[in-house]
């Protein structure tokens, strides 16, 4: 998402189609930069730490940015693809093909991140609550 941008002419004017136009966009790399960075450092910590509950709340914080990272993003891109009659905004994935693909593809990867993210999520959940909802004979 970071690296898409394409310049096109179209009646003699020159228009640029980048990331940063948009703020869904931004919100969207912002936001993947930080659940990959906190991955990472979570990563690093010992899952039988003191930290374990903290680092179970902020998963939970950073599966639902990812979620609301992504809805804003496929929204911006859905009327970038196909515009929106009712506000007069005409799609512009017909002058900037390459910018368009290179969003799909970054959608695409975001959205199945996401996925696999939650999935992680339950995972620890019930890792966690294990105990819990042991039964005992």
């Amino acid at each position: 998402m970071a690296t898409s941008k394409e310049t096109a002419h179209v009646l003699n004017l020159t228009f640029t189609a980048k990331f940063t136009h948009t703020p869904a966009f931004k919100y969207y790399v912002v936001v993947e930069a930080i659940a990959g960075f906190y991955t990472v450092l979570a990563l690093l910590l010992a899952s039988k730490s003191l930290l374990s509950r903290l680092t179970l709340i902020l998963d939970l914080v950073v599966a639902m940015l990812l979620t609301s990272s992504i809805a804003a993003a496929l929204a911006i891109a859905q009327v970038g693809k196909q515009g929106n009659s009712h506000a007069g905004w005409l799609p512009i994935c017909g002058q900037v093909p390459r910018y368009c693909d290179k969003l799909v593809v970054s959608l695409v990867a975001g959205f199945v991140a996401a996925l696999v993210y939650l999935l992680l999520l339950v995972y620890t959940l019930r890792a966690a609550l294990h105990p819990v909802f042991a039964i005992k004979p």
